[in-house]
């Protein structure tokens, strides 16, 4: 099993921004535990502020990953462009969306996910930790 995991605008500053919100913890120090959670999954990941970026590396995902785990940060209200990208892949790569918040429980804007309606399912409101239960959605 290989998956992608993707974060989008401003997840790079993860565990340095709004600590209440996003918790004090980098992704990177994550992910090597995910990796450790799950040796038998190949886990990559890659993170940009670029819309067009996270586009190239969905289209990209197509024969290389049997899913992809995106938290698109705000691109997640505002990007059809990124929803019509996981449209265009979803039968050869399935997406599943990750917040680490609960966007339902935030400001009135981020409660539409343009993206949700693409994707297999998501995940959110449970810190990191919602990127362990998106893998196990794979498995």
């Amino acid at each position: 099993m290989k998956l992608l995991i993707m974060n989008g605008p401003n997840l790079n500053l993860l565990g340095q921004r709004e600590k209440d919100i996003y918790g004090e913890r980098s992704f990177d120090s994550y992910l090597q535990e995910l990796k450790g959670m799950f040796p038998e999954v190949e886990l990559d990941y890659f993170q940009s502020n670029v819309e067009g970026e996270l586009i190239n590396r969905i289209h990209e995902a197509r024969g290389v990953y049997n899913g992809v785990i995106l938290n698109a940060g705000g691109y997640t209200h505002t990007s059809v462009a990124l929803a019509d990208a996981i449209g265009g892949v979803q039968e050869l790569v399935p997406v599943v969306e990750v917040h680490i918040s609960c966007i339902l429980a935030r400001e009135e804007f981020r409660h539409i996910s343009l993206i949700a309606p693409k994707c297999k399912g998501s995940v959110m409101g449970f810190g990191l930790d919602s990127y362990r239960l998106a893998i196990l959605s794979f498995l």
